[in-house]
């Protein structure tokens, strides 16, 4: 056994009845705590970027793989004999569907494809600009004298306004019993709110140089001048589509004074009206009057790919924008 030494200091023992103080933590532990947040926060961050940046290119490239598919499948030239179709969807205005350059672009196409025996628009439009169906009224006449080809318009549930504007350059035109056609006419629409400005109190501040170039301004009063001058403009632009219309329909139009007062009719009352040539879908024409019942399409199609690439692209933006503005400011 070993001896006991008594040179040994004691151990240590906790006074009974004295409390320990607790672990005091460093004053800076919460500034740490935060900076460790926020570092995390900085790093999920960048991960979700990393993560959106892979998709936006995924869908570009699938974009532009659809594209190049789409014009492969619809516009390659056949040499079999088939029926040309181009479809006049939606508003005709700028950068819609039915746009001038769209529709001539496939027109073109359509017309110079040795194998389409005629050309069938196949309308659903409430019109548009005056401008637009213009450029292409022009345009298929003057594809049809050049490679003397018909032409027929095919409308289905409408074919209004500009749309009909349109399809006056078919040699004929065929519709359902039930189709909307006519409503040929212009308008000019707007607001004004000088009544209720004057109510709120509030004064419009308009400086021009040149007296009618606040002309249709929605908050000042509309001057008897101005409003002549736009209604002889009005009627001007009426008068060249009632000449595009005679000239289109020739002698089977039968006038009355209703005809272009901007009324529509159903397709029974516009064969009856001259406004229309016969019954009949798209089956039927390519069936029965082109023969030829092959039908290819012409129309450039609405690229969904490219359309969410877009959205993608205005959405990653807008978090680039909302993530900057939320960066640190020295001032």
């Amino acid at each position: 056994m070993t001896p006991p030494n008594d040179d040994l200091p004691p151990p240590l023992q906790e006074p009974v009845g004295v409390p320990v103080p607790p672990v005091v933590a460093p004053a800076h532990e919460p500034l740490l705590a935060e900076l460790a947040r926020e570092f995390l926060r900085e790093r999920r961050a960048e991960r979700r970027w990393r993560i959106a940046f892979r998709l936006f290119w995924l869908v570009v490239l699938a974009s532009i793989v659809y594209t190049l598919w789409t014009q492969g499948r619809h516009v390659a030239p056949s040499t079999t004999p088939h029926t040309a179709l181009v479809e006049v969807r939606g508003e005709i205005a700028v950068d819609t569907e039915a746009s001038a350059e769209l529709l001539l672009a496939a027109l073109k196409d359509a017309f110079k494809d040795d194998g389409a025996q005629a050309v069938v628009l196949r309308i659903n439009s409430p019109g548009g600009s005056p401008v637009q169906a213009g450029i292409v009224y022009d345009e298929i006449n003057r594809l049809k004298k050049q490679y003397d080809k018909p032409v027929y318009a095919v409308v289905e549930e409408m074919c209004a306004s500009g749309a009909y504007y349109i399809a006056a350059a078919a040699d004929e035109i065929y519709v359902d019993k039930a189709s909307i056609v006519g409503s040929i006419g212009v308008l000019m629409d707007g607001f004004g709110f000088t009544g209720l400005m004057d109510k709120l109190g509030v004064e419009r501040r308009l400086l021009t140089a040149g007296e009618n170039k606040g002309m249709l301004d929605p908050f000042s009063p509309l001057q008897p001048k101005q409003r002549a001058y736009a209604q002889a403009m009005l009627d001007q632009i009426h008068a060249q589509f009632i000449a595009v219309v005679r000239e289109g329909r020739g002698k089977r139009l039968k006038e009355t004074p209703e005809m272009f007062s901007g009324l529509f009719w159903n397709g029974e009352q516009a064969v009856t009206m001259g406004l229309a040539d016969h019954f009949g879908n798209l089956d039927y024409v390519a069936r029965e009057v082109v023969k030829a019942e092959d039908v290819i399409d012409y129309t450039p199609k609405d690229n969904v790919a490219e359309r969410l690439a877009k959205r993608f692209g205005a959405a990653m933006g807008a978090g680039a924008v909302k993530a900057l503005r939320a960066l640190p400011v020295v001032r």
